[in-house]
């Protein structure tokens, strides 16, 4: 049986990073409008904080067309990717990130990382987390063939640790929709900046301010959550 035609109750939770466990979206939108801007192309910032979650493979041609793709795709991103690093140090864990992989953990849950971020970023952003030891596994958005809202990285994240069947966690609509491609439930967290509304109109099981929130109700929400 396929991970997304189980209905058994979740053996695995499958975490987003950016926005969900550390306090980053907003660094990304001022990293990613600095990388447009030093290329002569003028990205609003509230059109860039709407596309926070999309890959990067994707988000250059989502806000600025398939020519700009064409023309200077990769050194958009590869700007983003330094100023982004300039910003590091103002980056910390969202409120309750590192009870809630403790309190996952605990249950006897297997615990996944699933970012859109390449490789060394999501390495970075966890040692910014600080809570490794949580995770059975990661993955990152470079080992996918499409990234989210793709359900490739969700997938993914199951395989590595054979699950049969997932909760995701995330804090936009593209992990809503990524989780719904699967065939599992998604709890949303305001952390990213998204609406309750439009995470529930995307199809979020439920959604809380952030994780700490989530682990005050997570054993309701454990049950709950069937696919």
């Amino acid at each position: 049986m396929s991970p997304a035609a189980s209905d058994a109750a979740p053996d695995t939770v499958v975490l987003d990073l950016d926005g969900t466990l550390v306090d980053t979206v907003y660094q990304h939108v001022l990293a990613w409008r600095s990388a447009f801007l030093s290329v002569g192309v003028d990205i609003p910032s509230w059109r860039i904080h709407r596309a926070i979650g999309i890959g990067g493979d994707r988000l250059v041609e989502e806000l600025a067309g398939r020519a700009v793709e064409n023309a200077v795709g990769d050194e958009v991103r590869r700007l983003h990717e330094m100023r982004f690093e300039d910003l590091l140090p103002h980056v910390t864990p969202t409120d309750g990130a590192p009870e809630l992989l403790e309190g996952l953990r605990g249950r006897d849950l297997k615990v996944v990382v699933a970012s859109s971020g390449g490789r060394e970023s999501t390495e970075r952003l966890l040692s910014v987390l600080g809570a490794a030891e949580a995770l059975h596994a990661w993955v990152s958005g470079d080992q996918a063939t499409s990234s989210k809202p793709d359900p490739d990285l969700v997938r993914m994240a199951l395989e590595k640790v054979s699950g049969e069947a997932a909760l995701v966690i995330g804090d936009t609509v593209w992990d809503v929709e990524s989780a719904r491609k699967c065939g599992f439930p998604c709890l949303g967290v305001l952390t990213g900046g998204v609406s309750d509304a439009e995470l529930r109109e995307a199809g979020a099981l439920d959604v809380r301010d952030n994780p700490a929130a989530i682990t005050a109700d997570l054993d309701d929400l454990l049950k709950r959550a069937r696919p």
